[in-house]
């Protein structure tokens, strides 16, 4: 199984899956997490799953798809995001479908991990 994991070291807000990886690469050693930057052109396999921050969620929530999310306001090419980047993909047929691992940005990282973690061994694949 591959992870695509998004997020940014340098932003608070956003660095919560990039904290909790080398956990995560620990207890599960067979997964290969990669982390990647969803603006740079990527090859992806047919089905990919993402982890990645995901605002208004409280919890850990493994969504099956891209349909729940609303897009942010684009006004820029620098507006452009992860949710616009895997759209595309879609859209060109590059990716067929996408599970997106949704962390809060507020939630601890021994809570975030533990429910990654549950989400991980109920996905394996």
């Amino acid at each position: 199984m591959i992870v695509h994991v998004f997020g940014n070291p340098d932003l608070p807000a956003d660095s919560l899956p990039i904290r909790i990886l080398p956990q995560l690469r620990k207890i599960f050693p067979a997964v290969d997490f990669r982390v990647v930057d969803p603006n740079e052109e990527l090859e992806f396999p047919v089905q990919i799953t993402v982890m990645d921050t995901v605002e208004g969620i409280k919890d850990v929530r493994l969504f099956n798809g891209l349909e729940s999310f609303v897009s942010a306001p684009r006004n820029s090419v620098h507006d452009f995001d992860a949710l616009a980047s895997l759209r595309m993909l879609q859209k060109l047929g590059k990716v067929q479908k996408v599970l997106v691992i949704g962390i809060p940005s507020g939630l601890g990282e021994k809570k975030t991990l533990d429910q990654v973690s549950a989400i991980l061994r109920a996905n394996r694949s």
